[in-house]
């Protein structure tokens, strides 16, 4: 229950950076009043970045100019006061244990763990990843973690289905692992929206190498749509 609100904060506040709905807008007003956000636009290129993964992020901007595709800018959150002392009222965390908290893709070096940018098309209702995994994120010797590329995954289909749905959680998310990921290596995650039933939202996906091929992983995913109002209560 804990990893689900924080989820749905950050995605509420991805949707409301996209939409700019005025519902959403004033629903993040009363409840995260005093959030605030670094400068810094962590979906940018930096130092750390690889070839391919540049590469590609030059071809997806070159495909923002026509308005087809929007990249989503990605900040690290700064300690958010009303979020901590809630916490601290329902479970007891001292005060200094929470201000360690970080937005967990986020949370390491330049270099040192998750490298990303994400973009999506409206039209076609896909949200790319480009993800670059560094060397803190090691499972097998070589090779990237099952589970740092299962995060970036659910970040992926989760951001396309809040983007295309609406407030979601996951419900669901199945990985077939193909072939292991070379640590430091550049790989596209490609979802896309497969259809909308109600509340619930159906996502796949696949990760795939910078030159798209060679199949890493598969996923499917389901998400619930969320009343936004009880969510908030």
């Amino acid at each position: 229950m804990f990893a689900g609100c924080c989820a749905l904060r950050l995605r509420m506040r991805i949707l409301g950076a996209l939409r700019g709905g005025a519902r959403l807008k004033d629903a993040q007003q009363r409840s995260f009043s005093s959030a605030q956000v670094s400068q810094k636009d962590c979906s940018l290129p930096n130092n750390c970045w690889n070839q391919d993964l540049k590469r590609l992020f030059e071809q997806f901007m070159k495909k923002c100019e026509d308005g087809s595709w929007e990249r989503i800018p990605s900040y690290k959150p700064q300690q958010d006061q009303d979020y901590k002392t809630h916490l601290l009222d329902a479970k007891k965390i001292k005060e200094e244990q929470m201000s360690l908290a970080r937005l967990f893709t986020r949370s390491l070096e330049d270099g040192l763990g998750f490298e990303y940018v994400m973009f999506y098309t409206e039209a076609e209702k896909r949200t790319v990843c480009l993800f670059q995994g560094g060397p803190f994120l090691q499972g097998g010797p070589g090779f990237l973690h099952g589970g740092a590329i299962a995060t970036m995954i659910d970040g992926t289909v989760g951001t396309a289905a809040l983007i295309f749905g609406g407030i979601v959680m996951t419900a669901n998310l199945n990985i077939n692992y193909k072939k292991p990921i070379p640590l430091l290596s550049t790989v596209i995650i490609n979802s896309q929206v497969d259809k909308i039933e109600g509340r619930k939202v159906y996502v796949s996906c696949t990760v795939q190498s910078a030159d798209e091929k060679t199949l890493y992983t598969e996923a499917t995913s389901l998400f619930i749509k969320l009343d936004l109002d009880k969510s908030l209560q």
